[in-house]
């Protein structure tokens, strides 16, 4: 039976997909969605963020034949050889590696630009000079800034808040130069709000699903920064990889679109689902209340998208609704808290 991403693909099967950032979150289950649909993936990654253990996932419920069409690449996005050696033999790149977090771009905005910028572009010009004609990349809904207008549509910004979105914003430029010169098809994607398996609970920069899930299952208090009434469009992850794959098959298309549920809660209102999750589903009692923090800077106060002009170019919809990509979520990292406990 053919998978869902092979019926998207059809015909057009097999290429060869270069995935930046590997052994990521999102880079991971592009990885293992791709091998699963009978196509041959090359992976890059520094392994600064993500995680081979990410790849071991991706890859251990694959066949050998499956496992065999994958290459690994341990390199740097900065490195211009790198990614020129990247891209040889391959016909479309999804490009995810990046240094994540507006915190972090805020604290040291010098690495934010080397990564986001400046590797960016070694990726595009060298899928430029290997004549790869579909490239797409990881965008950000940090590009609309400060501007109050809900839903969020393409096209109509704010203020940029931090470096990080400032960094994605530039690489939408680049691309639309590159598309006026270059004749590539190159679509950027603003993501909002990803979540699901997988995704690193840990650290000071880690996304608020999968930290607040297993700050419950450990007892400990969460944190809220704000009033809680920050709201939020969050988007499974099952939703970004069909956008990427629908993007790298799309023809003599480049635009930039929104990747959401159009959709939105706030963040208390996640806190306390969450908190019922656990509770109904698997009878784990949380009874803390949260923190309230103050705002961090850069944060924006809603996200809400239209996905209109995403649906209209490549086709997107909504394969997974919040609640119910948010219930697997749950169910994974309780699965990983009980393995860990036992």
């Amino acid at each position: 039976m053919l998978t869902d991403y092979e019926k998207i693909i059809g015909s057009q099967s097999p290429k060869t997909w270069l995935v930046t950032g590997a052994a990521g979150f999102i880079g991971s289950h592009l990885v293992h969605n791709l091998l699963l649909s009978g196509q041959k993936v090359v992976g890059l990654d520094n392994l600064s963020t993500g995680s081979k253990l990410n790849i071991d996932l991706a890859l251990n419920t694959l066949s050998e034949e499956q496992i065999a069409n994958f290459a690994f690449i341990e390199g740097d996005i900065t490195d211009k050889n790198i990614c020129n050696k990247s891209v040889e033999g391959v016909n479309v790149v999804l490009h995810q590696a990046a240094l994540g977090s507006v915190p972090r771009s805020i604290k040291d905005p010098r690495s934010t630009h080397n990564n986001n910028v400046n590797g960016f572009f070694n990726i595009l010009e060298a899928s430029r000079q290997a004549s790869v004609q579909n490239v797409v990349y990881a965008s950000s809904s940090s590009v609309y800034g400060d501007s109050p207008k809900l839903p969020k549509r393409e096209g109509e910004f704010g203020k940029l808040l931090s470096s990080y979105a400032g960094s994605k914003y530039i690489n939408e430029v680049y691309s639309s130069i590159y598309t006026t010169n270059y004749s590539m098809n190159l679509i950027g994607l603003r993501y909002f709000n990803v979540f699901g398996p997988r995704q690193n609970p840990e650290g000071e920069y880690a996304a608020v699903i999968p930290k607040w899930i297993n700050l419950m299952l450990e007892n400990k208090e969460v944190e809220i920064y704000g009033d809680g009434q920050n709201s939020r469009d969050f988007c499974f992850i099952d939703n970004v990889v069909e956008a990427n794959i629908l993007s790298g098959i799309s023809k003599n298309t480049s635009d930039v679109l929104n990747i959401a549920c159009h959709d939105r809660i706030t963040l208390i209102e996640l806190f306390d689902l969450i908190k019922n999750i656990l509770n109904e589903d698997y009878n784990f009692k949380y009874s803390k209340e949260p923190s309230f923090m103050p705002p961090r800077s850069g944060d924006i106060k809603h996200s809400f998208a239209s996905i209109d002009r995403a649906n209209k170019v490549i086709g997107y919809e909504v394969r997974v609704k919040f609640k119910e990509g948010l219930k697997k979520t749950v169910h994974y990292f309780v699965n990983k808290h009980k393995a860990k406990h036992s």
